[in-house]
């Protein structure tokens, strides 16, 4: 069968009504900066890309040099294509305006630049994650509330996984789909169609090290994890920890799994530790779409109003029947205490 490649199928779903012109345009512009990304990532240290960029983003952490680059080829490839009536960035405390001197379009994009950017020097799979939103009709100059949408109201959402090959996974509400970087042609070409992840499971990402610090209930169920076939599950289950989210994310989209970033007392004051409009909502997103199941331990991601651009909150996702347990766990602890 003749390989599809990302525009092919672009041009396929704009037929079929799940997708408008300039929203087309919109994500093959995103894929475009985002090989420039691989680019840069793969070639390394011999390209003076690695190590800290000495400068700290809108929450306070240190920036990696590639943060900053990857943040940089995004906001340029976006600034004068017409799609676009502003952007957002996890690197940035305000929305970018497009600049006045180039067309404007009727949609909002939101983007990590390089997520798990804390492993690229020690060559750990990394990756960009993106969400697109409508901007709000007669929104000619949009401020941060203007991006302040629940999760269900996304027209897009994917990531890029920059690793042993380069991968897209890539959603518009119809289905997850995802797409191989051929590098000898330089284009995204469809390897999966609807993927699927399996409802069960004995497969978990957390960082355990946190362990001390979570609440009871994340604490019982990590236990029965943990007891295997002699505990309350019933089987033994492996423990999978990147620390890169789209690695972790993209390992689940191929096997299933869950990850976890649960609420802790060293996050507790900031709500979480994982970005709402950056990083949940898009994975969730993503996931929902493949049949698995994303909440924050207590509701569902996709249906919290955003209070904040850089809101946080905890994640659960992946294959449902293990987010609904874990969920489950919080639920009732909260019904004990209340």
């Amino acid at each position: 069968m003749k390989p599809i490649s990302l525009i092919q199928f672009l041009i396929e779903e704009r037929r079929a009504g799940h997708i408008n012109a300039e929203l087309t345009l919109l994500i093959e512009v995103v894929a475009r900066a985002c090989k420039r990304i691989a680019v840069a990532t793969n070639k390394g240290a011999i390209g003076g890309v690695l190590g800290e960029a000495g400068t700290g983003n809108i929450q306070g952490e240190a920036q990696k040099k590639l943060d900053v680059i990857s943040n940089e080829i995004l906001l340029e490839a976006n600034a004068w294509g017409g799609q676009l009536a502003a952007c957002a960035s996890e690197e940035m405390e305000d929305p970018q305006q497009i600049p006045d001197m180039y067309p404007k379009g009727h949609h909002l994009l939101l983007f990590d630049p390089l997520d798990g950017s804390s492993n690229i020097d020690v060559n750990i799979s990394v990756g960009t994650i993106f969400s697109v939103l409508r901007c709000p009709d007669g929104v000619t100059e949009p401020k941060a509330e203007h991006f302040l949408q629940p999760g269900t109201t996304q027209l897009a959402a994917g990531y890029v996984v920059y690793g042993p090959a380069t991968v897209l996974v890539l959603t518009f509400g119809h289905g997850t789909h995802e797409f191989t970087l051929d590098r000898e042609v330089g284009s995204f070409i469809l390897s999966r169609r609807d993927i699927r992840i399996p409802e069960e499971t004995a497969e978990f990402a957390i960082n355990m090290s946190n362990q001390r610090h979570w609440e009871p209930p994340m604490q019982r169920y990590i236990g029965e994890l943990l007891a295997g076939q002699d505990g309350p599950r019933g089987k033994d289950f492996n423990m999978r920890w990147v620390a890169s989210m789209v690695a972790d994310v993209h390992r689940i989209i191929t096997r299933g799994g869950v990850f976890f970033y649960p609420l802790d007392a060293k996050i507790k004051s900031k709500g979480g530790k994982l970005r709402v409009m950056y990083e949940a909502n898009p994975m969730a997103f993503i996931i929902e779409q493949a049949g698995g199941s994303a909440t924050t331990g207590r509701e569902r991601i996709l249906d919290l109003q955003p209070t904040g651009l850089h809101q946080r909150v905890p994640v659960f996702l992946g294959s449902k029947k293990e987010v609904e347990v874990a969920t489950h766990y919080h639920l009732e602890a909260d019904g004990a205490r209340s």
